[in-house]
């Protein structure tokens, strides 16, 4: 299951009020079982005990044999949970007799709430594991995205029961995040750039930024990044990060490991249920076009060719920032024709939604870009805002930040 779709899926199962933290717990493990596209077959809830050292059974789930109720696992005995703070999500071959008996011979455990120490190992609250056919990295990053949104969750549950929750220097904030963001407008070389940000609310957790690659002229990078959730923390994360792209710009770091090292600084900096798509690509003065790109989770940019009148998505070339330290991201590339452009955005504009809850979805972006294929990218990109919000509406609770760039390779006869 693509991953922005599956956070988005998860987000909204739990956006609906709930008594207690417990319950998030329940229907989140009640969901992930029940839904056929990311194939677990049970799973259980596992709640620490800090003061007897020991993680206790919670709830359980799926098509699995029960576990008697009161059942616990002994840290002492598990010494792999030592990694799950590190790691977020662990896979490892069952060594408990009693649950061996029970079919569960391999399993994942990942990492939910917040970290308690023990002695000198830090644990998580609780634990989800799951059972699957395919115990592989595959289901390990799709239980990141899980673990990762079950905590934002969780802790925003507790932050609503807290009645004197204040937010100081608002004005300031959305003053320092404007001074973040480019010139809508700019020119490099062979080709026109035009972007622009609309938060849901006061602010946002959307970026963009053009940054220029080492002192040579010759590259120049283009980021467009959504971070986790909506207002103030989600507008400092941006900030971090996007400040941090333009650090590592003035080294001529290759795009792999820069993500790499990005990511990493993600997970060390903030905390578990704090993490960021982003898309980060480079174009240069090269005769051919050359445009060489990483997508860590965020939706698929769609390259236009206008020779050929098609719409070619760059899909994800390593996971989400944040959740898993040390994940490998591939570079990739495309070659930029004359007249031929790509369109990155961010999920509020695909997912924005009319009063029936319809989305905006790809396809009419698709249509309203290949229709307009010889327009600016300024041109374009108020279009493509203009059609989002005459199809959306305000009535609607689902809105979500709106970021947009469009990239395009002038044609000989374009001045």
């Amino acid at each position: 299951m693509e991953q922005r779709r599956l956070l988005k899926t998860i987000e909204n199962v739990l956006s609906k009020k709930f008594e207690s933290e417990e319950e998030i717990l329940e229907q989140a493990l009640y969901e992930i079982v029940t839904r056929e596209n990311i194939q677990i077959s049970g799973g259980r809830i596992w709640k620490l005990n800090p003061a007897k050292k020991q993680y206790e059974l919670l709830f359980q789930a799926g098509k699995v044999q029960r576990i008697k109720k009161g059942f616990v696992l002994p840290v002492k005995d598990y010494p792999i949970f030592k990694l799950i703070p590190e790691k977020r999500t662990v896979l490892a071959n069952e060594t408990n007799e009693v649950l061996k008996k029970k079919g569960i011979f391999r399993y994942s455990a990942s990492g939910v709430g917040e970290k308690v120490k023990i002695k000198n190992y830090l644990y998580y609250e609780y634990l989800l594991a799951v059972n699957s056919e395919h115990i592989d990295d595959k289901l390990r990053y799709t239980l990141n995205i899980i673990a990762t949104v079950l905590t934002s969750r969780i802790k925003e549950f507790r932050s609503e029961k807290s009645t004197d929750h204040l937010i100081k220097d608002i004005d300031k904030a959305k003053q320092l995040q404007r001074s973040i963001l480019p010139a809508h407008e700019y020119s490099f070389h062979n080709y026109e750039l035009f972007g622009l940000t609309i938060p849901a609310e006061t602010l946002g957790g959307d970026f963009f930024d053009y940054v220029k690659i080492g002192n040579d002229e010759e590259r120049l990078g283009i980021v467009v990044g959504d971070a986790a959730s909506k207002g103030i923390s989600a507008a400092a994360e941006a900030m971090y990060i996007s400040g941090a792209v333009r650090m590592a710009s003035k080294f001529q770091i290759k795009i792999s490991p820069f993500m790499y090292r990005l990511n990493n600084l993600v997970n060390q900096i903030f905390s578990d249920d704090r993490f960021c798509t982003l898309f980060y690509g480079e174009i240069s003065n090269d005769k051919k076009g050359l445009f060489l790109y990483a997508n860590a989770g965020h939706n698929p940019p769609f390259f236009f060719s206008k020779k050929r009148k098609k719409a070619i998505p760059l899909l994800p070339t390593g996971p989400i920032l944040g959740p898993a330290p040390n994940s490998k991201y591939e570079t990739d590339s495309i070659n930029f024709a004359p007249g031929d452009l790509l369109v990155i955005y961010s999920d509020g504009i695909v997912e924005a939604a009319n009063e029936k809850f319809k989305l905006y979805e790809d396809k009419r972006l698709i249509k309203a870009v290949l229709s307009n294929i010889d327009k600016s990218p300024k041109e374009l990109a108020y279009l493509i805002i203009e059609d989002v919000v005459k199809f959306s509406t305000a009535e609607s609770k689902y809105q979500d930040d709106k970021t947009l760039v469009i990239i395009k390779r002038k044609e000989e006869n374009d001045s």
